[in-house]
């Protein structure tokens, strides 16, 4: 059984540039996450996977809700309910 995490995990991969965005979108507004790279792990690329069924990155899993294969725009839209203002 696995517990609930109140910290958002983004997986990424080094060197895609919408990671990299993603990751200073959050940073520049003090918002806590784990980073999973999955290039080069067997198992973080298959948490992608079996999470959103595809391997595209950045994706970002809040507590089960699923955000894949995003933006900022998408992402300031998926967190506008999770972090308070």
């Amino acid at each position: 059984m696995r517990l609930v995490s109140m910290t958002p995990i983004l997986y990424v991969k080094m060197g895609c540039p919408y990671c990299k965005a993603a990751t200073d979108y959050l940073d520049e507004r003090g918002i806590g996450y784990e980073k999973v790279d999955v290039r080069g792990s067997d198992s973080g690329m298959k948490k992608l996977q079996d999470l959103s069924g595809q391997t595209k990155t950045p994706t970002m899993d809040w507590n089960g809700e699923v955000l894949a294969d995003f933006g900022t725009d998408e992402l300031e839209e998926f967190l506008k309910d999770k972090v308070a203002a």
